[in-house]
C-alpha cells in the first residue's frame, strides 16, 4: 500500500531509502536471435556481477494491447534496495562495463528509467 489516495501523486522525495529499480527497455533489433544471444551469453552474465542487486525480471515483449505491434523487443527491471545500492552498481566496474556493452547492442529506441517501488 502507498498510502496515497487514486489519482494522487507522491510528493517529491517519496520514498527514500526505499526499493528501486531499474528498467532497461531495448527497441526492437534487427536481428532478434543475435540480440538475444549476445544478451544472454555476454550482458546479462556482466549485470550478475552488480553489487546489491536483489531481484532481476527479464520479459520478452510480445506485442502490445490487443495484439499490436511493439516498437520494443526486451524489458529488464532490476531491483536495489535504494538509490545509494543503485548508484553503487552503477558505478562499480561491472556496472560500468555494462554500460558500455549497452551501449554497443541497445537498438534504436531503447532507453532506461530510475523508479521507486511504491507498493
Amino acid at each position: 500500500m502507498t498510502g496515497l489516495e487514486p489519482g494522487q501523486m507522491a510528493k517529491p522525495g517519496y520514498g527514500r531509502g526505499m526499493t528501486v529499480k531499474l528498467t532497461v527497455v531495448y527497441g526492437t533489433p534487427d536481428d532478434k536471435d543475435g540480440f538475444d544471444k549476445h544478451y544472454a551469453d555476454v550482458h546479462m552474465p556482466i549485470v550478475e556481477r552488480w553489487p546489491g542487486v536483489e531481484r532481476v525480471e527479464v520479459a520478452k515483449v510480445s506485442g502490445g494491447p490487443g495484439g499490436s505491434a511493439s516498437p520494443y523487443h526486451l524489458i529488464t527491471e532490476i531491483y536495489f534496495a535504494d538509490e545509494d545500492a543503485l548508484n553503487a552498481a552503477l558505478g562499480s566496474d561491472a556496472g560500468r562495463e555494462a554500460g558500455k556493452d549497452f551501449m554497443g547492442i541497445a537498438p534504436p529506441g531503447s532507453f532506461m528509467t530510475v523508479s521507486t517501488v511504491t507498493d
